[in-house]
């Protein structure tokens, strides 16, 4: 007897195969995106988007993420500033064409994202009784970058962008965003509609470098 091409699933639920593609087509077009449109956000697709990152799985079920809404002019301006100190630093890392190529590149939407959302991790949270990282601490980390994937294809899904600021001095803004000494800062994150839909990522398009197939990054042993 041949076995079924697809088998039925055992303890879960099959999706159509209309619903795989359509996932499929959004993990191909999931963009980290620098250039929005300013059209505030309804409140009510923020508080979906979060409780959508919230349903992301967790060593122990620790939920280690905090999120943190960047909110005030004052708060969003000391980001700002860490943002052009720290990427005029890091121009300097360059030399030549690449220096030219990386000073051209558009590498934050801060000023014109309409949502802006820091997520941490608390280190010492008690949820999950340290369940599972007494030998890889850093999966309480790792929790949490879960979380961001969820956010970010649910706001892809419908509509929206997230661009990840990583170009930014996470200790100097410890006091300006008021964050606690055991939150870890995990990603800051522009959210809002973007301005345009891009078929590939933008550094790739502008030569910065190239996406790698799998068969470079795959290997067995």
């Amino acid at each position: 007897m041949q076995p079924q091409e697809h088998p039925e699933p055992i303890g879960g639920t099959a999706f159509s195969p209309a619903f795989q593609e359509d996932l499929s087509r959004l993990f191909r077009l999931r963009r980290d995106v620098r250039r929005f449109r300013t059209d505030p956000l309804p409140e009510a697709a923020v508080l979906e988007l979060l409780a959508a990152a919230h349903t992301a799985p967790s060593v122990g079920l620790s939920q280690p993420w905090r999120f943190v809404r960047v909110l005030s002019g004052p708060a969003r301006e000391a980001v700002r500033a860490s943002f052009e100190r720290a990427n005029s630093a890091a121009a300097t890392a360059y030399e030549d064409e690449r220096s030219r190529l990386y000073r051209s590149l558009k590498l934050a939407g801060l000023r014109e994202a309409p949502e802006h959302l820091l997520v941490c991790c608390d280190t010492e949270t008690h949820q999950g009784h340290g369940l599972g990282r007494a030998t890889l601490p850093a999966t309480l980390r790792d929790s949490v970058v879960c979380a961001i994937q969820n956010l970010w294809l649910a706001a892809r899904a419908r509509g929206l962008a997230i661009g990840w600021v990583s170009i930014l001095d996470p200790e100097e803004l410890r006091a300006p965003l008021g964050l606690p000494p055991d939150w870890l800062w995990v990603g800051y994150l522009c959210l809002g509609w973007p301005e345009t839909e891009d078929a590939s990522p933008e550094l790739e398009a502008l030569g910065w470098e190239r996406r790698r197939p799998l068969g470079e990054v795959l290997f067995t042993r």
